[in-house]
């Protein structure tokens, strides 16, 4: 067992998401080795929207793969792109349909492989990642960001592989009607997916605390 002085640790170098405007405000200063963030909510809440519009800005500052097990890339992939106005010029957005857990491991080792994974959904790697093959994906690539999107039953993420993401994420999005509220290690905030469809659902009220 390896232990550590105090200034070791203070003097410990770590890998910072410099964020901006909404998204600052909302997840702060996250680090990026290691980590597990989650998001989950009921369908078509806006789960994947939200999701892509992250993944999006994330890739204007690291390579992100958006692995869409679920939904794949058709049609309703495309429309989710559509509505989340993604500039197709982003090379470092790059996007597939299911890919085995053990074969995204090995794409992972490679050298110039991309540092921010986008899961979604949890459901379909449920058999891959339980029994601990959640934690060991994570431990097995120590500077990748992984964000696991789930869905929701009765208010918390639905299988218990998602729920163990949630236990152990930094940074914790749960999406309701339009609206993802942003928790876990940080001061956290509401971003509004779409904000007149928001305030439809929610009320005008919704903007007296956060908006995009």
């Amino acid at each position: 067992m390896r232990t550590y002085t105090i200034k070791q640790i203070l003097d410990k170098t770590l890998k910072i998401l410099k964020l901006e405007g909404i998204w600052y405000e909302i997840f702060g200063e996250p680090e990026r080795n290691g980590k597990i963030w989650l998001i989950y909510g009921e369908e078509k809440n806006g789960k994947t929207w939200f999701s892509i519009l992250l993944a999006y800005y994330l890739a204007t500052m690291e390579p992100v793969v958006y692995i869409s097990a679920e939904e794949g890339l058709g049609r309703s992939f495309q429309d989710v792109l559509d509505r989340a106005k993604v500039d197709w010029k982003n090379k470092k957005f790059k996007a597939y349909p299911y890919v085995p857990i053990k074969e995204l491991s090995e794409y992972l080792k490679k050298r110039h492989s991309p540092k921010i994974i986008f899961l979604d959904n949890i459901t379909v790697y449920v058999e891959e990642l339980k029994n601990g093959g959640l934690q060991n994906l994570v431990k097995e690539h120590k500077d990748k960001l992984f964000i696991f999107i789930a869905h929701e039953d009765r208010g918390e993420p639905y299988t218990s592989t998602a729920k163990m993401a949630k236990r152990l994420a930094d940074r914790i999005v749960r999406v309701q009607g339009l609206v993802a509220t942003v928790g876990g290690r940080t001061k956290g905030g509401k971003f509004l997916i779409d904000e007149e469809k928001a305030m439809i659902i929610h009320g005008s009220n919704i903007k007296e605390n956060d908006s995009n």
